[in-house]
C-alpha cells in the first residue's frame, strides 16, 4: 500500500477531465487492442507470471499460521526453521517472478510505443504544410512525446496492475475462506470502508499541491522576467525594484502557507489512516477469539494470524482498484488524442495512377488558379500565367498580396482550390510528389540549416555528392571561399538553426543545397530581404549566373533581382494586375510604378 503522505498518482479526476471524458466505444477498445495484437503470446506469458507472482507472494502469510501453530505454540524448532526457510524461498522465488514480469512487462510496452512512433511520425510527414502552419507545434510534440509515453505507462502498469490486484484478491479471498467463511466476510467487508480516506486525503494533497505549483510558476515567472540582463535593465531604468520585491515576497509567503498546509495535510491522514487501519486487525482478533472461546469454533491462533496477515495484504489492491476508473478514463483519453492525430486525413499525398517522368523541362503555368487557407477568405483569384523552361520570371507587390502562397503551390505544399498548376504540361496533382519535389529548389527568406556542419546541411539535398561536388556548388553559390578560410572547412559547425553563421553565410549554404539537389525549376522567395547590402550583393552574384542556366520565379523587393527576369508578374490582393518588362510597367503608372517610387528607384539611380 502506498504511503499516506506519497506523491503518487491521483485517484480522482480533476473537473476539467471530468467534462473532457473520452466516450469509450468497442470500436475504440479493439482499435486499441489491435497494438497489442502482434504481442500476444507475451501478453499470455506476462499473465502466467502475474499468476505465480500473486500467488507466491501471498504463501509466506498463509505459511505464518503454520510457524505460529507448528513451530511456536507446537514448540517445534524443525517445524519452526522448515516454514520460515520456506517462507523465505517463496518469498525470493516470487521476487524473481516479478522481476521477470516487469522486463517482459517494459519490452511489450516499449515495443508498443515504438510501433505507434514510427506510425505517428510517418502519418505526420504526409500532412500538408497547411497542418503544421495551423496547429500548435507544442501540441504536435506532445502528442509525439509525452502522450504516447503515456501509452508505455498504461501498458506496462494501469493493465498489469490490475490484473495483479484482481488476481491477488482473489487468492486472499480464496485462502480466507479456507480458513473461515464469516471471517473472511469481515475482511473482505472491511478493507474498502479503510481505503475510502486515502481518496478523500489524496484529493486534498492534490488541491494544495496543484496551488502551491501554480504558485511555483508565478514565482519562477517572476524570477525569469526580472533577473535577466533585459529585465534587470527595464526594472532599474524605471525604478521599480521596490514594486518587484512586494510582488515576490507576497507570492513567497503565500507559497510558505500552502506548503505547511500539505505538509500537515500528509500528517493527520497518516494518523487517521494509522488508526483505521488499527482497528480491521482488531476486530479479526476478537470475532475470531470469541468464535474460538466462546463458540468453540474450529480455529486456531494461527489461522486467525493468517486471516489478520491475508487482510493486510488486501489493503493496497483494494486501493488501486478504487481508482481504477480514474485510471481507466486517463488511459482512454490518452488513445483518444493519438488517435485524433492518426485520423487526420491526409490532404497531400500521390494519385493511385502518379505519373513519373523520364525527365523534367521547367516549364510552369498557372492556369486560372484560386487559392484560400481559409474558406470564404480567398488569397489568390484567378491567378494565369506561362514560365517557359530555361527563362525568368520576377513576382512583385505589396506584402500579403500572395506572392510567397503562389509559388508554394507549385511542388504541393498546398493544393489548389480551383484551377490548376501545370508543371511540363502536367497537372501537378498527377504527378509522382517525390519526383515534383525533386524538381523544384525553393531558397526562402528564412533559411533553415539543421544543427549539424555545413557538410551535414549540404549532403541532405544529395547524401551521395562527392567532395568535388561540394565545392563545386560552393563556389556557384559564393560561398567557397568563406568555408575554406574555415579552420575546419566544409566541417564548420553551423550551430542550431545555423546561429554561428550570419543571415548572408546561411542563404548562401541554403543556395549550395539547392544546387546539389539539381531541380528544374529554381525558386528565390525574397531570399536577400533580410540582409545587408555586403550580403545581398554576394547573394545576388551567385544568383545572377543561375537564373540565365535554368527556369526560375524570383519574388524579389530588389530592382537589380527583378531586372535580371525575362518577364514581371505585379501581384495585389491576389491578382496579377499587370505583366511586362520594367521600362513598360513603370511608364503604365500603375500599382509597378508605385512600387518603383518607393523601393526601387534609389536603387536605379
Amino acid at each position: 500500500m502506498p504511503g499516506p503522505g506519497g506523491r503518487g498518482a491521483r485517484s480522482f479526476l480533476t473537473e476539467e477531465e471530468k467534462q473532457n471524458k473520452p466516450k469509450v466505444t468497442k470500436e475504440l477498445l479493439l482499435r486499441i487492442f489491435s497494438y497489442l495484437k502482434p504481442y500476444t503470446k507475451q501478453l499470455l506469458l506476462v499473465l502466467l507470471l502475474i499468476i505465480l507472482s500473486a500467488t507466491f507472494s501471498l504463501l509466506p502469510s498463509i505459511l505464518t499460521g503454520k510457524i505460529v501453530d507448528e513451530g511456536l505454540i507446537g514448540r517445534s524448532l524443525s517445524a519452526l526453521i522448515r516454514y520460515i526457510l520456506l517462507s523465505l524461498g517463496v518469498t525470493l522465488l516470487s521476487n524473481l517472478i516479478g522481476v521477470a514480469e516487469s522486463y517482459l512487462n517494459s519490452w511489450i510496452a516499449q515495443h508498443i510505443t515504438y510501433d505507434m512512433r514510427n506510425a505517428m511520425f510517418a502519418h505526420l510527414q504526409k500532412m500538408s504544410q497547411q497542418f503544421f502552419t495551423s496547429a500548435s507545434q507544442g501540441d504536435i510534440i506532445t502528442r509525439m512525446t509525452s502522450d504516447i509515453d503515456g501509452v508505455e505507462m498504461v501498458v506496462s502498469s494501469t493493465f498489469t496492475n490490475i490484473l495483479t490486484n484482481v488476481i491477488t484478491l482473489v487468492i486472499a479471498a480464496i485462502a480466507m475462506f479456507q480458513k473461515n467463511a464469516l471471517l473472511a466476510l469481515l475482511g473482505i467487508v472491511i478493507v474498502p470502508l479503510f481505503a475510502l480516506p486515502t481518496r478523500a486525503a489524496g484529493k486534498t494533497r492534490w488541491t494544495l499541491t496543484r496551488d502551491a505549483q501554480a504558485t511555483n510558476d508565478q514565482i519562477n515567472g517572476i524570477l525569469n522576467e526580472t533577473l535577466s540582463v533585459s529585465g534587470q535593465m527595464l526594472v532599474k531604468l524605471f525604478g521599480r525594484e521596490q514594486y518587484e520585491y512586494d510582488r515576490y515576497e507576497s507570492l513567497n509567503k503565500k507559497m510558505i502557507g500552502l506548503r505547511i498546509r500539505e505538509s500537515m495535510a500528509g500528517r493527520w491522514f497518516r494518523v487517521v489512516i494509522s488508526t483505521f487501519a488499527g482497528i480491521g486487525p482488531m476486530l479479526l482478533y476478537l470475532v475470531g477469539g470469541f468464535l474460538m472461546i466462546k463458540r468453540g469454533a474450529n480455529l486456531t491462533v494461527g489461522d486467525i494470524t493468517v486471516l489478520v496477515a491475508l487482510v493486510g495484504r488486501m489493503y493496497g489492491p483494494v486501493n488501486q482498484l478504487l481508482s481504477f476508473q480514474v485510471e481507466w478514463i486517463r488511459s482512454m483519453a490518452l488513445f483518444t488524442r493519438i488517435f485524433e492525430y492518426y485520423d487526420m486525413p491526409v490532404d497531400i499525398e500521390n494519385a493511385p495512377d502518379a505519373i513519373i517522368p523520364n525527365s523534367a523541362r521547367g516549364n510552369v503555368e498557372f492556369s486560372h488558379v484560386g487559392f484560400a487557407y481559409e474558406e470564404g477568405k480567398p488569397i489568390l483569384k484567378d491567378i494565369s500565367f506561362k514560365l517557359e523552361a530555361g527563362h525568368s520570371v520576377a513576382i512583385v507587390g505589396p506584402s500579403g498580396s500572395g506572392k510567397s502562397t503562389m509559388v508554394n503551390l507549385i511542388p504541393r505544399l498546398y493544393d489548389v482550390d480551383s484551377g490548376c498548376v501545370l508543371f511540363d504540361g502536367t497537372d501537378v496533382r498527377k504527378l509522382d510528389l517525390a519526383f515534383l519535389r525533386s524538381n523544384v529548389g525553393i531558397v526562402t527568406q528564412e533559411t533553415y540549416l539543421f544543427n549539424g556542419t555545413i557538410r551535414d546541411n549540404l549532403l541532405y539535398a544529395a547524401p551521395d555528392a562527392d567532395e568535388a561536388a561540394l565545392i563545386e556548388a560552393c563556389k556557384k553559390a559564393n560561398i567557397y571561399d568563406f568555408i575554406s578560410k574555415q579552420e575546419t572547412g566544409l566541417d564548420t559547425v553551423v550551430g542550431n538553426r545555423g546561429l554561428k553563421l550570419s543571415g548572408g553565410e546561411k542563404q548562401r549554404v541554403s543556395i549550395a543545397r539547392i544546387l546539389l539537389k539539381d531541380p528544374a525549376l529554381l525558386i528565390f522567395d525574397e531570399a536577400t530581404s533580410a540582409l545587408d547590402s555586403i550580403s545581398e550583393q554576394a547573394i545576388q552574384d551567385a544568383i545572377e549566373p543561375l537564373i540565365h542556366t535554368r527556369s526560375s520565379i524570383l519574388i524579389a523587393h530588389r530592382l537589380s533581382t527583378i531586372l535580371s527576369a525575362d518577364e514581371i508578374l505585379v501581384v495585389k490582393d491576389g491578382r496579377i494586375i499587370e505583366r511586362g518588362q520594367h521600362k513598360d510597367l513603370v511608364a503604365l503608372g500603375g500599382v509597378y510604378t508605385e512600387l518603383y517610387e518607393t523601393q526601387f528607384k534609389i536603387e536605379d539611380d
